[in-house]
């Protein structure tokens, strides 16, 4: 027998398995939707292979060699096995156990992730989410190594080997403690808004400059920044104790108790948030489904 693998292939252990059921070479050839030459050949080889003439002709079809009996089996095991590993892996959420690995942002997290974690615990509760911060520097090898699985980010910071879609626009608005001095009226004037001491959040850290700043210079006006933090998630604890007011996204401003929202007294570009993800996990069930709920519930 030659046992070198290379002379062997699935192909004709397709073609051993048919012959051995339909102990015909026409009857094999219709099976597998080849030409009778072409079973022929396959016999040919896997008569080499086997060192063993596996079929001897009869007077009605061919009749297999006890080296053949012995195959039938095994091989019939073989091609099984293959058929399962070539089978789309279905998923049941309500029984799978697996971590799903998310870059986020702290406004993606309140905005996204909240929502998202309560429909997951309800519908598959053996699922881990790790969530990481974002560095779009290091996300594109993150990916690669499965460090990441999908990243909560802006069209714009999507590298473009990623698959992505939007989740939503999200706008701005004016978020202020409810008992504050401007609260009551519900309407704030530009100058209003350009008078008070406000607070903005400076993902780098330190910046007193940012988005609103952008369209009030547009304008010719300016405000007074007087505090700025790195993190959305401490920014209502500081607004519900201080006169500070703060331009937010409106997804951030919803259900902040002792808060007001007002809208801003100017246009204010908002932005996109999307999900971006990898090749590595585009077709894989388990994430496919994960994607899915996460586009359902981030609205």
């Amino acid at each position: 027998m030659k046992t070198d693998i290379r002379n062997l292939d699935l192909n004709l252990l397709k073609a051993l398995d048919a012959l051995l059921d339909e102990r015909s070479v026409t009857r094999a050839a219709e099976r597998l939707s080849l030409t009778q030459p072409a079973v022929s050949g396959m016999l040919t080889r896997l008569r080499e292979c086997f060192d063993d003439p596996l079929f001897t002709r009869a007077q009605r079809g061919i009749v297999p060699t006890l080296r053949a009996l012995e195959l039938a089996t095994p091989v019939k095991n073989i091609l099984a096995e293959v058929g399962e590993l070539l089978k789309p892996r279905e998923f049941d959420p309500a029984t799978a156990e697996m971590t799903l690995n998310v870059a986020a942002t702290d406004y993606a997290l309140r905005a996204v992730v909240v929502p998202f974690m309560a429909a997951l615990r309800q519908q598959a509760p053996g699922i881990r989410v790790a969530v990481l911060p974002v560095n779009n520097d290091l996300l594109p090898m993150q990916f690669e190594r499965g460090a990441v699985d999908v990243a909560l980010i802006t069209p714009e910071t999507t590298p473009p080997e990623l698959h992505a879609k939007t989740l939503y626009a999200e706008d701005y608005v004016c978020l202020l403690r409810a008992d504050h001095p401007l609260a009551q009226s519900g309407v704030l004037s530009l100058d209003e808004f350009c008078s008070q001491d406000h607070a903005l959040v400076s993902y780098v850290g330190g910046s007193f400059y940012g988005v609103t700043d952008e369209a009030l210079a547009t304008l010719g006006r300016s405000r007074r920044v007087t505090l700025s933090v790195c993190s959305f998630l401490v920014l209502p604890e500081i607004l519900r104790v201080s006169d500070l007011i703060s331009v937010v996204p409106r997804r951030l401003a919803l259900n902040t108790a002792g808060l007001k929202i007002v809208a801003p007294p100017l246009d204010i570009p908002g932005f996109t948030k999307s999900v971006a993800w990898h090749e590595r996990t585009h077709r894989d069930p388990g994430h496919r489904w994960l994607r899915e709920l996460l586009f359902s519930t981030a609205l």
